[in-house]
């Protein structure tokens, strides 16, 4: 009996100091990689934030360009392309877009010289509303800076590693905030801002009140990134989950994808083939664009739809729809010769996992319930920002003066070769966030072999 008593007592050390460990190494990745992500969280919270609202700003802020007075009978398609582009010399007509409504502009995107002018239309008059470059329309500066688009493809791969490392921070915080035999900070916030636990404890409370949400917008967000998104799409098309590759079986096919022609495509379909135009050269003429609209009205395309304008004689008008109710999701393509359909792909006819994903995406956007959509994934972004600002100032006031303040090293380093293989693992699964943690835990061990920079960090 006492021999049993004294090894278990042997052993409470030798468990207490691997535990001390693990939580010291697991803090130590939460506040690097918090470190690293905290500013870009905050932009794509913000950003993102306003892109939910993207609809009720187009009706308020620019409602001079997007309203229009209801009048007795529209023009017909080919007039208002026809006046967008001598309201522009020198252009040719790329895309149109159909009025969404009787009240609603029609739009004509035309390429002049390098660039591209939005051209919005009142429907009923021909007048010109208003010009501007899809650059610098105001929704697309908000989606391209929540992308990191706006500063050019090769930045945009961070959002690809943010996301992972929001995700890891959302895995780790959640282990932090663990009860372990304390009450606070685990549903309550104690104390005032004066002091550091009350923003100990709204990091943590907040963070496990939104992690769920946290991390369902990490992973749909990743799905638009350049790599992991890009993989997972070729995957899945690859395997038959995608768009349904047999609608191409007996049609022509061109060069160009779905992202070659429209300015927004949605993620099943952005990779799919353009068909090309039968015909070229015979004696049918082109049968215009009055002609392509009439088609997809007939078919059933949702009004306010986009039409991409045939770019030479091979070219097919292609009718787009990517709206908040996904059963009207649709992507057509029309013959320019005979006028016959190519390619039909509504949204009823997706695989079940690419409905499921073009769901998520619904949902990132706040597109699916309404108001309540918008308005819970704002509470997401609100809390990230809450997170985001309250990690700051705890560790502010946590830090030694004049040091970093970065937590301590676990007392067993061999407590890594378990933190090293959950890095492998997750490096399999999300690459490049992968290559960024690994890159993390080399300088976070080169830094501490040099005693004046371990002095600064601690």
């Amino acid at each position: 009996m006492t021999t049993a008593s004294l090894s278990g007592a042997a052993r409470l050390p030798d468990v207490a100091a691997r535990g001390i460990s693990l939580y010291r190494a697991i803090w130590r990745w939460h506040f690097f990689a918090g470190l690293m992500v905290i500013p870009f969280m905050i932009s794509l919270a913000v950003t993102g934030g306003l892109y939910l609202f993207n609809d009720e700003i187009d009706d308020t802020l620019f409602a001079y360009r997007n309203i229009v007075p209801v009048g007795e009978m529209s023009l017909p398609p080919s007039a208002i392309v026809a006046n967008a582009v001598e309201a522009v010399p020198g252009s040719a007509a790329v895309v149109y877009r159909t009025p969404a409504g009787a009240d609603r502009s029609a739009r004509v995107t035309v390429g002049a010289g390098a660039g591209r002018l939005m051209v919005y239309v009142d429907p009923y008059t021909a007048d010109i509303l208003d010009m501007v470059a899809p650059s610098e329309e105001f929704n697309q500066v908000v989606e391209d800076l929540h992308s990191l688009d706006y500063f050019g493809k090769r930045v945009e791969t961070i959002i690809e590693i943010v996301a992972g490392f929001a995700i890891l921070l959302v895995f780790t915080g959640i282990y932090l905030w663990w009860p372990r035999q304390q009450t606070g900070g685990v549903i309550t916030v104690r104390g005032t801002p004066a002091r550091r636990v009350f923003w100990r404890d709204l990091h943590a409370v907040t963070g496990i009140a939104s992690a769920l949400l946290i991390v369902f917008f990490a992973f749909s967000g990743l799905l638009w990134s350049g790599y992991w998104g890009s993989t997972v799409n070729g995957q899945l098309t690859a395997a038959g989950m995608g768009y349904p590759a047999e609608l191409w079986d007996n049609v022509p096919t061109s060069m160009n994808v779905s992202t070659d022609v429209l300015s927004k495509a949605g993620w099943l379909v952005e990779n799919a083939p353009v068909p090309s135009s039968s015909n070229v050269g015979g004696p049918v003429p082109s049968i215009g664009v009055d002609r392509a609209v009439a088609i997809a009205d007939k078919a059933g395309m949702l009004p306010g739809y986009e039409l991409a304008l045939p770019g030479d004689a091979t070219g097919v008008y292609t009718a787009a729809i990517f709206p908040a109710d996904l059963s009207r999701d649709r992507t057509m393509h029309i013959d320019q010769y005979p006028g016959g359909p190519l390619g039909d792909l509504p949204f009823g006819q997706s695989p079940p996992l690419g409905k499921a994903i073009e769901w998520s995406i619904n949902v990132h956007k706040g597109q699916e319930w309404g108001l309540f959509n918008q308005f819970l994934m704002l509470a997401a972004c609100a809390a990230i920002i809450l997170v985001s600002v309250s990690a700051v100032v705890m560790w502010w006031k946590r830090r030694p003066a004049g040091r970093v303040g970065v937590p301590p090293m676990p007392p067993r380093r061999s407590i890594y070769a378990g933190l090293w293989l959950m890095a492998l693992l997750f490096g399999l699964a999300f690459p490049l966030t992968g290559i960024a943690i690994i890159v993390m835990i080399v300088a976070d061990q080169a830094l501490m072999l040099a005693p004046p920079l371990r002095r600064v960090l601690s």
